[in-house]
């Protein structure tokens, strides 16, 4: 046990704000507290071992102790712990940009940092009603997102989240964004498709003509942004169907719609690729990342914007009037470039790449038991949908959900030793996105955990 174990205890009940977190949980319980990380696994103060099946938060790519990132951020803030990059530069910002910008598809040359995922959400909506006003199209300024669909909590991203639940307590939000269905081929006939609920391609058809037909409904003057995710997370990892995404490009460029590829999870290995929007075959205007991008070492994130959309910044007296603080600070970008460097001379993504197929066949053993009803996701990704009855697709109700979850799901898979999520922004699942680093033998321990406590939760409805 930790020294200083009991005091950690009383201090975090009296001082720490825990983000996302019911307090009350704790008024007769002990904070988990997470105290060391090795690999695929983090440890209690307790000493207890945990499986971390959920990469931190999407974000420890490359597994925990990596001495290599740790040396690199030592070594950077001994020789410029800080300089922000307004109007000046540094090298390991330089760098990271043009190395960036190397890997993005296309166009994609320019690389705006944040501090995070919600601020590269936010910087994203920005520029895109900015560049529209200068170049002509003033009242282009709406957005179009997926239902259920999250981006982030700062005010811009929030309204552009597609989860009421996470909204209601701090509206008014941000006027004009507007929600069509995602691509969740399970629940496709409760989307409303119709025969399309019948065949993944006709759905993914199906729903993307939804994006055309609220840019219709809106005004095509009037739009400027559709954000999509590759893999939708929220809802448990909805992948996008065959054909989905050309059609939602073929969409945008009929109404000069910039399409936003959101990868602040998905991009740095979580598909197997740098980007998702590669794996998927399509080209955004925009890609806002962050997370994977340090192996969450360090913190960062960034957008990422063609050429077209900085072309009108580079004349006169325009700017593009936004940034923060820490944004591309130089411990963040130095400790980037190092984790980078391990993903090509480890060859990272190509293990991903060998291994999916094994992982998801691993999670889809799971399939023989009463309760989960769909198994889906790509990659590192994935989603495990929680039912009531197999046969009918019957869901829990919020009751049911909130015994279901929380009442026992997340405290009996990390008391078994995983780390994951147990979520209910849509219908109840299980989320798994574990380091990229893992492989078999992580696998059978996450499928065996999962089945003990999968099947006991069962005989408990």
């Amino acid at each position: 046990m930790h020294p200083d174990y009991d005091h950690l205890q009383q201090a975090a009940k009296d001082h720490l704000w825990m983000h996302f977190t019911r307090h009350s949980t704790y008024d007769h319980a002990d904070v988990p507290v997470i105290v060391r990380g090795e690999g695929a696994y983090i440890y209690d103060a307790q000493g207890k071992r945990y499986l971390d099946g959920l990469a931190g938060l999407f974000v420890s790519q490359l597994g925990h102790g990596r001495t290599e990132l740790a040396d690199a951020a030592a070594k950077q803030a001994r020789e410029l712990a800080f300089m922000p990059l307004w109007s000046y530069a540094h090298p390991s910002a330089i760098e990271l940009a043009a190395r960036v910008a190397g890997y993005a598809p296309g166009d994609l040359n320019r690389v705006f940092f944040t501090s995070g995922g919600g601020e590269a959400v936010e910087s994203a909506w920005k520029l895109a009603k900015n560049y529209f006003k200068l170049t002509g199209k003033p009242t282009k300024h709406k957005v179009v997102s997926r239902a259920i669909a999250y981006h982030g909590t700062p005010q811009g991203a929030l309204s552009i989240t597609g989860l009421p639940g996470m909204k209601a307590q701090f509206e008014p939000l941000v006027p004009s964004t507007f929600r069509v269905p995602n691509t969740n081929f399970y629940r496709a006939a409760e989307h409303g498709a119709g025969e399309a609920a019948r065949d993944e391609e006709a759905f993914g058809r199906w729903a993307a003509d939804r994006i055309a037909e609220a840019i219709e409904f809106e005004g095509p003057d009037t739009v400027a942004a559709v954000f999509l995710e590759p893999v939708q997370n929220s809802g448990g990892c909805f992948p996008p169907p065959p054909g989905y995404f050309q059609r939602v490009r073929e969409i945008c460029d009929e109404y000069d719609v910039l399409l936003v590829s959101d990868e602040v999870i998905c991009a740095f290995g979580r598909l197997g690729h740098m980007f998702g929007a590669e794996r998927y075959g399509y080209q955004p205007d925009i890609i806002t990342c962050a997370k994977g991008l340090t192996s969450g070492y360090s913190p960062l994130g960034a957008m990422i914007a063609s050429d077209r959309l900085m072309e009108p910044f580079l004349h006169g007296h325009e700017s593009f009037a936004h940034g923060y603080t820490f944004g591309g600070h130089p411990v963040s970008t130095a400790v980037a470039m190092a984790n980078l460097d391990i993903f090509e001379s480890e060859k990272i993504n190509e293990h991903v790449r060998d291994t999916e197929g094994a992982f998801r066949a691993t999670l889809e053993k799971l399939t023989d038991l009463p309760i989960v009803g769909d198994v889906r996701g790509d990659g590192y990704f994935y989603g495990i949908e929680l039912v009531k009855d197999k046969a009918t697709k019957e869901t829990f109700n919020d009751d049911e959900a909130e015994k279901l979850l929380r009442g026992y799901l997340s405290k009996a898979l990390f008391d078994e030793g995983l780390y994951c999520r147990a979520d209910d922004r849509g219908d109840p699942v299980v989320q798994l996105a574990p380091p990229l680093i893992c492989d078999q033998e992580h696998f059978d321990e996450i499928e065996q955990i999962l089945r003990v406590v999968l099947d006991k939760a069962y005989s408990l409805l």
